[in-house]
């Protein structure tokens, strides 16, 4: 097994190093680059190059008043643009800048945004937060729940109980991630909140939104606006109403994939031939099922958990954030795109990178400690 994990580490550096190339070579042709969004904003009467190191006179007589003296109305000086290629990096070969990168990001130094004047490295840890929480959450929830209905499924195969829940989940694996949480929206954020004089301060937020206002759940946000003025139980509740509909959304698909799998791997102990000869033997059908059956048809599920919490997290993060507003890595990344800041692109790309890598690694480890019988180096012999 050490051979093994040895020679899945050696891989590590390889597998980033085409990540990074790919998608490096892939930047390089599509137009609006950062120096087009810089000047562009310049020309809108933005005050992102205020925080450009040297920038010289020239942005000093930038008049963005509208007068005839407003740089952007005739055109930017060559000098200008010259500088701005050279402070975003752009004035050297995209090979050198390539390899600059990678020299970089072995020592984890992910420079600076371009528009953010922060660390890559800050960002992600302000970020971070965040997406945990969504991905733990709805990881737990969609094990709690697959895990008893994959198996009562299993048990009761080709019952009506089989049939309507197959249905059930099939259709909710369907449905995109995105319109299940617009569709949550619509249900349970409504435009004008339902009027209950009295039943403000049951729900939290509700009385800081509106004295006689009964909201179902929140718009947007981790937490409301007063969480600092909350008492410990009123941040609990709190917390757990502004998560809801964001973890339900990001549940569905996960949820659906785990039941069919958890059914389909008991389905297969089932039939196996120890499993009659435990009941030729007189044992009751719950011993069999949850003394014989369940570790060798939880092997699969349960080695996959960190597979699952990383598909979560990453899969799910960038348009659940972005629908309900949070403030994490997948709405850091969709705006980092859309501004072409590349620090934080490539930054969250090799982290990501790193990390999905690392729980593979992860995964194969959980599978020997489930099942000490499986021997990845002979398999690969």
């Amino acid at each position: 097994m050490g051979a093994y994990i040895l020679r899945r580490l050696l891989l590590i550096p390889v597998t980033l190093f085409g990540i990074m190339l790919v998608n490096f070579a892939l930047v390089q042709f599509v137009p609006g680059g950062p120096v087009e969004q810089a000047i562009a904003r310049i020309q809108g009467g933005g005050d992102v190059f205020g925080g450009f190191a040297g920038s010289g006179s020239d942005t000093d007589t930038v008049d963005l008043g509208g007068s005839d003296n407003y740089v952007g109305a005739r055109g930017l000086p060559p000098e200008f643009i010259e500088e701005l290629e050279k402070e975003f990096g752009f004035d050297k070969p995209p090979v050198e800048r390539f390899f600059r990168m990678l020299g970089s990001y072995i020592t984890f130094d992910f420079g600076e945004s371009y528009f953010r004047s922060i660390s890559v490295v800050d960002l992600i840890k302000e970020k971070l937060p965040v997406s945990i929480t969504l991905g733990l959450w709805s990881t737990l929830i969609a094990y709690l729940i697959s895990i008893p209905l994959g198996i009562k499924k299993a048990v009761r195969d080709g019952s009506r109980f089989d049939t309507w829940t197959s249905g059930a989940i099939i259709a909710a694996y369907a449905i995109p991630g995105f319109l299940f949480a617009i569709l949550l929206l619509v249900l349970f954020v409504p435009a004008n909140c339902f009027r209950i004089p009295g039943l403000a301060d049951m729900w939290p937020g509700g009385a800081a939104l509106n004295p006689t206002c009964y909201e179902l759940f929140p718009l947007r946000g981790l937490t409301s606006d007063n969480f600092d003025q909350l008492s410990a139980w009123g941040k609990v509740k709190d917390y757990f109403w502004h998560i809801t509909l964001p973890v339900l959304a990001s549940t569905i698909s996960a949820f659906a994939t785990l039941t069919l799998l958890t059914k389909n791997s008991f389905l297969d102990e089932i039939k196996k031939h120890y499993v009659m000869t435990a009941r030729a033997k007189g044992l009751s059908e719950r011993k069999v099922l949850y003394g014989h059956v369940f570790r060798n048809a939880m092997l699969i599920v349960i080695a996959g958990f960190p597979a699952v919490f990383i598909g979560v997290f990453f899969g799910s993060s960038l348009i659940i954030e972005t629908i309900f507003s949070l403030d994490g890595l997948g709405r850091l990344g969709f705006e980092a795109a859309v501004a072409r800041d590349y620090p934080i692109v490539f930054g969250t790309l090799f982290i990501f990178g790193l990390i999905g890598l690392l729980v593979g690694i992860i995964s194969d480890l959980m599978y020997v400690l489930v099942d000490p019988r499986i021997d990845f180096e002979k398999r690969e012999g």
